[in-house]
């Protein structure tokens, strides 16, 4: 089969042998493949390995563990070595596609995001209804996913920051209350107005970076922060004095320390709460780009430019 791996010279396409799915593992025929920032990451890590880890397809081969599945059911989910013809993955990685209208690259763009965002949001964030939730970075993927779910589990004022006014004003259809542009100096101070005072109870941060001082801002007194992603920079001054002040609890979250029993309970956890979301054909993702398998390379490149508002999907 065709895949592409990470190489010292760069993205390579390369015939490498079709896995063969373990007893507690589904194969898959792979029809789209969501292009993710930690893709870019793999690339700037080489190893010879597959890269991505988002898909839908057909499966093609079950293992004798994974009762859930059968052969030509309409799957998507995240694992490893994603950019190929075809994939495994744990069977609690993968969900059926519930919809006969949902197509391959809708459904290639929503795994990683639930997965993630229920978790950061519910599990980590403790979300209540009624609860204040502030998404920083709310015009990425993930935010706009980690809003819909924010929405559907009775958040009472969801806001969302972005410094892009063209982006910013596309984020209520999302289910955004409040678009606060991040761009301006102190623009905690916007979040702490829209809340009465008190600030958020939640914020998922998918930007760190120099930002994440205004992030502890905008907190409510012992709210929770969860550092999903990094998109600002890994590394940043942090205010201690006001972390401790506003008595915060700050978490990270990832994928790549997780074992795979850790990984199925936050799936089925997160597929017992969002079910209905699913079948009711969400979340809502636009498609910013629909690039032929064999132009993984320039998906990437879209990618590092960062120029686009919604997913990028590699098609077979």
């Amino acid at each position: 089969m065709k895949a592409f791996i990470a190489t010292a010279n760069g993205l390579r396409l390369v015939d490498t042998p079709r896995p063969t799915p373990k007893a507690n593992e589904i194969l898959v025929r792979t029809r789209a493949v969501g292009v993710n920032r930690i893709d870019l990451h793999s690339l700037a890590n080489p190893a010879d390995q597959t890269i991505g880890m988002e898909w839908s397809g057909e499966v093609v081969e079950v293992g004798a563990e994974c009762q859930s599945f059968s052969v030509g059911d309409r799957v998507m989910g995240t694992g490893s070595a994603a950019y190929a013809e075809y994939v495994v993955t744990d069977h609690g990685r993968a969900a059926p596609i519930p919809k006969p209208e949902v197509d391959w690259a809708a459904a290639a763009s929503a795994m990683l995001g639930l997965q993630t965002m229920h978790d950061a949001l519910v599990t980590r964030g403790r979300l209540r209804p009624g609860h204040a939730v502030l998404m920083q970075g709310a015009a990425s993927v993930m935010g706009l996913i980690g809003m819909q779910i924010a929405k559907a589990l009775g958040a009472g004022l969801v806001l969302g920051t972005s410094g892009n006014a063209e982006r910013r004003g596309k984020l209520e259809a999302f289910g955004c209350d409040a678009a606060i542009d991040s761009s301006e100096e102190g623009w905690s101070r916007k979040v702490l107005d829209a809340t009465d005072g008190k600030g958020a109870d939640i914020v998922v941060d998918n930007v760190s970076g120099t930002a994440f001082n205004q992030c502890m801002a905008a907190a409510a007194l012992e709210g929770r922060l969860v550092n999903v992603g990094r998109l600002g920079g890994a590394t940043a001054a942090f205010d201690f004095n006001l972390h401790a002040l506003r008595r915060l609890e700050y978490i990270g979250v990832t994928f790549r320390t997780r074992t795979v029993e850790q990984v199925r309970s936050l799936n089925s956890r997160m597929l017992a709460d969002l079910g209905q979301m699913l079948v009711d054909g969400g979340p809502r993702i636009p498609i910013a780009g629909r690039f032929a398998f064999d132009r993984a390379a320039e998906a990437l490149e879209a990618m590092r430019r960062s120029e686009h508002f919604g997913k990028l999907v590699l098609e077979f």
